[in-house]
């Protein structure tokens, strides 16, 4: 299967010095989730993340892909700092998540922006689009009455919802979907954040609108230099502004690539299968049943041994996938791999 790696451009406005800065770095992060049984105390851990590391530079956008329960929400949490990972590290601009105080929790929340998945659920609805939008501002210590006026027509005008003047006083469920997720993503960027998380921003939209929220995304990210991180189990969408493609399977990253790379040449069987199950725009194939890996995501309380997609893997090697596991293989063009079969 071949998707268009090149949908739109990927030329950023930024200087060299930016390009090679780590804005964020993410080192041998695992999140586990305790289990206790009522009356019978520890019952083991879930695996959520379980040794995950990259680097993030300034202005880049990274997708990261894989199937529900595959870890990529645990992930996405413990960069906003909801969670604390079990071991490893976050560092944002030299700083490290475990070093923070309260006040600079608050100083780094204030660099990151989140737009979530359901932009219906993550909007008060007791609460109209001006107090959605002033909220932050006030929480982020902006006194100046005018001053969170001009900010929220800035970050208005900036999504697109002009004009202003006819959304303000709207409440979210006089919205369309579409409308919603421009409020999500305008609260997300008025503090004028570094990093923006999005976590699957589209899939809760109708077809028609979701190509236009993500070419605004990728707008805002070329505007303000942004660092995204999109977070999504659709292949398909990922060409339209991420320049790299990280493939997480059971808690772990199995393939890390440029875009172009993964998508026309994935290494991983895993990344395969996934290229194999997104849906085709071509009519003529709409009814071709392609087949999909047997069986089901392992269970990340007790994870096979070895490389954790080996019950499933057409191409397992006995005795090599089913007892070590896999480190990361380089090939040319920054292409990087973690499975035997590149050893």
């Amino acid at each position: 299967m071949s998707l268009d790696a090149n949908v739109v451009s990927k030329e950023r406005l930024q200087s060299p010095e930016s390009q090679n800065h780590v804005l964020l770095s993410i080192q041998d992060l695992h999140v586990w989730f305790e289990l206790r049984r009522f009356g019978f105390g520890h019952a083991g851990y879930v695996r959520a993340v379980d040794g995950v590391k990259f680097d993030l530079r300034a202005g880049e956008a990274i997708a990261v892909v894989g199937e529900s329960g595959c870890g990529k929400s645990s992930l996405m949490k413990t960069i906003l700092a909801l969670y604390k990972p079990t071991k490893g590290e976050v560092v944002f601009n030299n700083k490290k998540h475990s070093e923070l105080d309260k006040e600079g929790l608050r100083w780094y929340r204030s660099q990151v922006g989140y737009v979530q998945q359901d932009p219906y659920g993550a909007l008060a609805p007791f609460m109209n689009v001006r107090q959605i939008l002033e909220e932050p501002l006030i929480i982020g210590g902006v006194k100046s009455r005018e001053e969170r006026r001009q900010r929220i027509r800035k970050a208005m005008e900036e999504v697109k919802l002009h004009p202003v003047e006819d959304f303000l006083e709207k409440f979210p469920h006089m919205l369309s979907g579409g409308q919603q997720q421009r409020v999500v993503i305008a609260r997300a960027m008025i503090l004028e954040p570094k990093l923006l998380v999005a976590d699957e921003p589209v899939s809760m939209l109708d077809a028609s609108v979701r190509v236009e929220i993500l070419k605004l995304l990728r707008g805002l990210q070329e505007r303000h230099n942004l660092s995204v991180i999109y977070i999504t189990h659709d292949l398909s969408t990922v060409s339209y502004f991420s320049e790299r493609i990280f493939v997480m399977y059971a808690g772990r990253l199995v393939e890390k690539a440029p875009v172009d790379s993964l998508l026309q040449n994935p290494l991983h069987p895993y990344t395969f299968a996934l290229l194999e199950g997104t849906s085709d725009p071509d009519a003529n194939n709409a009814l071709t049943f392609k087949e999909v890996p047997p069986g089901e995501p392992p269970s990340l309380v007790n994870p096979p041994s070895g490389c954790r997609y080996h019950p499933r893997c057409p191409r397992m090697i006995q005795g090599v996938c089913d007892v070590d596991t896999p480190p990361e293989f380089e090939r040319e063009g920054g292409h990087v791999v973690a499975c035997w079969l590149y050893k």
